[in-house]
């Protein structure tokens, strides 16, 4: 039988220690030697075995269930440089690493500890703070085993093997291992010398020299825990839910979504991760609360590469009350809006803008709704599978509408995604319904504005828009108050250029005051006004 030696710790079998595999030829007195691993399950191994003639000069390594060198060599005394590669398995079935155990203070934390702590008497139990990077320097000074264990409480490690190692070739390397499809996992094999070494020299773990990225085992990360939310704004509900697990999903959405596994890395991974084009249901990692104030986005990371569905389209609501075009477009709208899955509806007749707007919202069945009103005759281009942005606060948006008479497209008498909640909730105390609310304008053309049917509704339209533009002092809207003030060919643009100077005179009479340019939104107020300017041949 040939002498047997083990160079870490003692296989319980009676075998010689040394330094490494040339102390081990030097202190051979047969002309074979075996060098074996503590690891290993050698109970019904021969040791008896010696190679045939031809293979007499060569190393001859037994693999493990894991790998091609599990670490059982029989050598020749004298160096040799051929490799013989044994196809009889040698069971690995002990570990000599230490287990590290990162605690995400999520719910499954204790009861995973619990299952780790029983897998070795070495089990370190850390909290995770901030990164990888950060964590794992902090703790690998107290570590003195040569191997080391990093696993995570967001992961279930019921069927893993921690008899794992990495070829001969890969020791010094730092293995990761897949949480789910996420090649950045949460479990990591390492060599903690060299380690060492690295560890704070470099700001980044995705920095280190060199990683090798395990393919053929994955561990599967816990469910990520939901939040129903019935808001059309996820902002709020961020603001206010305990975060017990650095993810949480936030939908108001019935359908079942296919989860990606976020990166959790560091802080700039961890990102915000919507799934629906309109932001119905979102990932937000626990990192992402305390920044959120008025929308997800004061968040600086957030990742729209995994979107995967669209919101159900919105409403579209027609609003009209007595507008000489408007069967025309509505029978228009109807025809641009055939087949598709937008349910459209119409209010009709009623007296009050806001009345009008808020009974279009009590028609909507959905948080937001394309406001059509009767003068526009929209395009048929326009896509209806827009959705509004749920990761900022909620808010009107508004389209652009083309002026044949001014020229201009902008906003004015343009298409209007109106939030529901809001227009409920609108007194309408200022100057405008919409730009009263958090707004945003959309620079995508909603139709033509046909505003200049007849003499009234021209001086109208613009002795109203032009009162809003001359009470707001921006570039834009001098400019656009200087096109509506430009002179015109037909009829109808004359008298559409009459209510833009007649608003301006108006504006500079009462220098501005509020409650007076408020008087433009009474009908009775500008029938009056229009018969004291023009008479009452063209009246309202």
């Amino acid at each position: 039988m040939f002498d047997i030696f083990y160079i870490n710790n003692n296989p319980n079998i009676t075998a010689t220690q040394v330094e490494s595999i040339d102390d081990a030829r030097e202190k051979s007195r047969t002309r074979y030697l075996w060098v074996v691993d503590s690891c290993n399950d050698y109970s019904n191994f021969d040791f008896a075995q010696e190679p045939v003639p031809w293979e007499s000069e060569q190393t001859h390594i037994w693999p493990s269930q894991w790998q091609v060198n599990g670490g059982t060599y029989l050598l020749p005394k004298k160096q040799c440089n051929e490799v013989n590669y044994k196809n009889d398995i040698i069971v690995r079935n002990n570990t000599e690493a230490s287990i590290v155990f990162l605690d995400f203070d999520n719910s499954n934390s204790n009861n995973l500890f619990e299952i780790i702590n029983a897998v070795s008497d070495s089990v370190i139990k850390t909290r995770f703070i901030s990164s990888y990077h950060g964590t794992l320097a902090r703790i690998i000074s107290k570590v003195e085993s040569e191997y080391l264990w990093v696993v995570s409480s967001m992961c279930n490690y019921a069927d893993f093997d921690f008899t794992w190692h990495p070829s001969e070739w890969q020791n010094e390397m730092l293995h990761v291992f897949p949480s789910n499809e996420q090649k950045f996992g949460d479990t990591f094999y390492i060599h903690v010398p060299t380690f060492k070494e690295q560890i704070n020299n470099i700001e980044l773990l995705e920095w280190y020299n060199t990683i090798h990225f395990v393919k053929d085992i994955i561990v599967p990360r816990w469910g990520i825990p939901y939040v129903k939310v019935s808001d059309d704004s996820i902002v709020k509900d961020v603001r206010q839910h305990n975060f017990n697990e650095p993810f949480i999903l936030f939908t108001n959405a019935s359908k079942e979504y296919k989860l990606p596994t976020p990166n959790l890395w560091r802080e700039k991974t961890r990102t915000v991760i919507p799934l629906s084009d309109g932001a119905n249901t979102v990932l937000v990692p626990r990192d992402a609360k305390n920044p959120i104030d008025v929308q997800v986005y004061d968040y600086p990371y957030i990742s729209k590469k995994y979107i995967q569905y669209s919101d159900a389209p919105l409403d579209i609501i027609f609003i009209s009350n007595g507008e000489s075009n408007a069967e025309q477009n509505w029978k228009h709208l109807l025809n641009v809006t055939n087949g598709l899955s937008n349910n459209v509806k119409r209010v009709d007749k009623v007296n009050g803008r806001v009345q009008a707007y808020q009974q279009a919202a009590k028609l909507s069945n959905t948080a937001w709704f394309f406001a059509v009103f009767a003068k526009l005759k929209v395009n048929e281009d326009f896509d209806w599978n827009w959705q509004p942005d749920r990761l900022q606060q909620s808010k009107h948006y508004i389209f652009h509408a083309k002026n044949p008479i001014t020229g201009l497209k902008y906003g004015h008498m343009a298409m209007i995604a109106y939030n529901k909640e809001l227009v409920l909730n609108n007194d309408a105390l200022g100057l405008d319904f919409t730009l009263d609310q958090e707004h945003e304008v959309v620079p995508i053309l909603s139709g033509t504005a046909y505003y200049a049917d007849n003499i009234g509704t021209a001086w109208r339209s613009a002795f109203r828009e032009v009162i809003k533009l001359k009470d707001s002092n921006t570039i834009d809207n001098e400019y656009r108050l200087q096109k509506w003030l430009d002179s015109s060919d037909t009829e109808l643009g004359i008298w559409s250029q009459r209510g833009a100077e007649d608003a301006v005179e108006y504006y500079n009479d009462v220098n501005g005051e509020f409650n007076k340019l408020r008087l433009s939104y009474e009908w009775v107020w500008l029938n009056d006004y229009f018969a004291k300017k023009h008479g009452t041949e063209h009246a309202l």
